[in-house]
């Protein structure tokens, strides 16, 4: 798989039916190894590892409905008391990060109100936060370290 921009991190790998597979930590199960996959474990290693964040408050790969519309985001990772600090979208390396990425990750963001946002095909990396008061949005460098 293609070198990220992120930390090097040391994954479980498998093959089954001719097929790689990389272990999740936060769904505790392999899945299939795709590109955007790679990305997703990479991202949330990244979360655990470098801004700290439990892994009891990480989310994978779930459902959530909008406009009666069912999506699955990517990562979500909550506050202790069960509101949404952050939501991540993970593309493949190959996609470029563009408006429509924004827009996807901000109509999910109408469901779960966090307040930050990231989005990366692991090459690229965007994050802003969220001023719902002013219904506005302002990029970051970075997003925040766990705190307690």
């Amino acid at each position: 798989m293609q070198k990220l921009d992120f930390p090097t991190y040391t994954f479980r790998f498998k093959n089954s039916e001719n097929k790689p597979y990389i272990f999740d930590d936060i769904r505790k199960k392999f899945v299939v190894l795709q590109p955007e996959e790679w990305v997703r474990q990479h991202c949330v290693q990244y979360l655990i590892n470098e801004k700290k964040y439990p892994k009891s408050l990480i989310n994978v790969e779930k459902e959530l409905k909008i406009n009666n519309l069912k999506k699955r985001y990517d990562i979500v990772v909550f506050n202790s008391d069960g509101t949404i600090h952050l939501i991540v979208e993970c593309k493949a390396p190959k996609i470029t990060i563009n408006q429509s990425a924004f827009d996807q990750i901000a109509r999910y963001n109408l469901a779960l109100n966090a307040t930050f946002l990231m989005v990366t095909n692991g090459l690229n990396h965007y994050y802003c936060s969220i001023n719902f008061d002013e219904e506005r949005y302002q990029f970051l460098r970075d997003i925040p370290e766990y705190q307690l």
